[in-house]
């Protein structure tokens, strides 16, 4: 599957303030994409805005989240109302000389556009072998099949990135220039999310080990398994 070669810059989605630390390659996107696991989508509902964290995943152009097809927030971002999709990563907090010039070390990608209510029953159940095919490759094949009814309850959407930012800070802190010279200790404390070892279920029979993808994603992990296409 192809992917677009650049974000498409407007008005809205046009970084302003600090623009040098903004991107809308493809590359940096996808990469600030595929290694998160939790997005916040924002919406409008009878003039009041709400945001709501939920899972997502990326593959190819699209970005996808899902959830109960009673969701009020998923019957919204389907109806062709305009959504804002957020992505946020926290690297590093900065300690600079000064409280003015502390600051934080981030990745976080924006985008914008309507989100389409995938209907196709194959392409919703290929869209969800993909999510957990990402968080545990190997799992899907070894789950019972999902029924008929549990797809119909299952609302599974698409964003298409396509308008949207990436921005992003790395780096020390930056301190007016006479501030140098304080006897301030100055620098970064980087921040990381790591996945921990796995926690059998209680009620899980005797003689069921530990699958070998558990083994590889909680060994010194600090990501995610990358998205595709």
């Amino acid at each position: 599957m192809t992917t677009s070669p650049d974000l498409r810059i407007t008005e809205r989605s046009k970084v302003k303030r600090l623009p040098m630390r903004a991107a809308y390659d493809r590359a940096t996107v996808d990469a600030i994409l595929d290694s998160g696991l939790l997005c916040h989508v924002g919406y409008v509902i009878d003039g009041a805005p709400y945001v709501t964290a939920t899972c997502y995943w990326r593959h190819g152009d699209l970005v996808y989240w899902h959830g109960s097809a009673a969701s009020r927030m998923l019957r919204t971002v389907t109806g062709g109302v305009p959504v804002c999709v957020t992505v946020s990563h926290l690297d590093g907090i900065v300690f600079a000389r000064s409280g003015f010039h502390h600051s934080v070390n981030y990745r976080g990608v924006t985008l914008f556009g309507e989100a389409q209510k995938i209907e196709n029953p194959a392409e919703k159940l290929a869209a969800l072998k993909h999510f957990t095919d990402r968080l545990t490759p190997g799992r899907w094949e070894e789950l019972r099949k999902t029924t008929d009814q549990e797809l119909k309850g299952t609302t599974v959407c698409a964003l298409a990135i396509d308008e949207g930012s990436a921005k992003v800070r790395t780096g020390g802190p930056v301190d007016d220039e006479p501030d140098y010279d304080l006897d301030v200790w100055a620098g970064v404390v980087p921040v990381s999310t790591v996945m921990g070892a796995p926690i059998a279920d209680a009620r899980l029979r005797p003689g069921i080990h530990e699958p070998d993808y558990l083994r590889r994603i909680a060994i010194g992990r600090n990501d995610l398994p990358k998205g595709t296409g």
